[in-house]
């Protein structure tokens, strides 16, 4: 190679080189000191985005998996009312079964049939009142009945849609909302099955032409008209619901038990009395469709628990194994990035050493001219 003052090429060779090994001297601290091994689009540019879909398929489960949990709590409150149910139902079938033996007089149908009745208040109290979170109901149906002397809506927290509804006339809608319906005496039960109006015909004491479209009264020539409104809707547990329990939108848990609570609304309204002999045998049957229901209902539930126990086992496996997979790309080898570092560190000493020696060739260039 030929000497020259104006080229370095030794020099030029190790300061590039330099350059180089100071790039690398700095990924591997950043790396050992974030502890990542892409700390920008940079370091990798395909890892990253796979890193990051990852990232929002993990964070999905882990709200899956809570999500699941929480549909596990709402259920267990329900089917924990539903036990107390269970003991209550089954306290009503023994007074029953005690009523219907010939021993009993007077006095004892008296004392029987205050417990039973007392019991039977609070089945529908444990049904109004079982709340989950924000306070919604989970056994009950809020229904309203529209009061025309006063044009204001009564609203009445019925179990399973059913409950003892005052009209504004002074009379109760009693069966079905239908056409022909009968309208007796205020304390009768009534059945609630969907949103109508119709118009209280008092010769026959029904209801008749109803109407759809009305929902609720509107003045006071409705309520001389006789026109009743009734509106429900239904609480947690009285329509499908679907519980999100993934990442995806189509991960999802529906639960219906509509029907089944709907039966046991029906066991409810047939528990009858226990005055007297007849009535005892009746009651006993009814004790057993109570038991029944809440058995059915509380299956239901209890199966949809243990279903998604499995699913938080599910999730719980797939997040383990994809934060893993993302652990493998995006986290930074100590033991690697260590030796790493260590070399640069020696290529950076070496090179400051060479540099030095090699800015000395051009002194060789005026021992020519001595």
């Amino acid at each position: 190679m030929a000497l020259s003052v104006h080229t370095n090429y030794a020099s030029l060779v190790t300061q590039n080189q330099l350059g180089k090994t100071n790039s690398m001297l700095s990924t591997a601290m950043q790396r050992l000191g974030t502890g990542l091994r892409i700390n920008s689009a940079s370091d990798d540019a395909a890892g990253l985005q796979i890193a990051t879909r990852l990232q929002t398929q993990s964070n999905g489960q882990k709200i899956g998996m809570r999500n699941a949990q929480d549909a596990i709590s709402m259920m267990q409150t329900a089917e924990g009312a539903l036990s107390e149910m269970t003991s209550i139902g089954q306290r009503m079938k023994d007074i029953a079964t005690q009523a219907a033996n010939g021993t009993n007089g007077k006095a004892e149908y008296t004392a029987l049939n205050d417990e039973y009745k007392e019991l039977a208040a609070e089945l529908t109290n444990i049904a109004q009142n079982t709340q989950y979170g924000e306070g919604k109901k989970l056994l009950a149906t809020e229904v309203s009945v529209a009061d025309a002397t006063t044009n204001r809506s009564l609203h009445y927290t019925v179990e399973a849609a059913q409950s003892t509804l005052d009209a504004a006339i002074g009379s109760t809608v009693t069966g079905t909302t239908a056409a022909g319906a009968t309208v007796t005496a205020a304390t009768d039960t009534t059945k609630i099955t969907a949103a109508v109006v119709g118009t209280f015909d008092t010769a026959a004491s029904q209801i008749t032409a109803v109407d759809s479209a009305k929902t609720d009264l509107k003045t006071a020539e409705d309520a001389a008209a006789g026109k009743i409104g009734v509106a429900s809707s239904a609480g947690a547990f009285g329509a499908e619901i679907t519980f999100q329990i993934g990442s995806s939108a189509n991960e999802n848990m529906k639960l219906d038990t509509s029907g089944k609570l709907g039966n046991l609304a029906a066991a409810q309204a047939g528990l009858g009395k226990v005055t007297d002999q007849a009535s005892a045998k009746t009651a006993m049957a009814s004790a057993d469709r109570l038991l029944d229901a809440i058995g059915s209902l509380r299956g239901q539930f209890g199966a949809s628990i243990n279903r998604l126990d499995h699913t938080i086992n599910n999730l719980g496996n797939m997040n383990q194994n994809i934060e893993l997979s993302k652990g493998r790309i995006m986290d930074a080898d100590f033991a690697a990035e260590s030796a790493n570092m260590t070399k640069q560190q020696l290529l950076m000493q070496s090179g400051m050493s060479v540099l030095g020696k090699s800015n000395q060739i051009g002194g060789m260039v005026m021992g020519l001219l001595r």
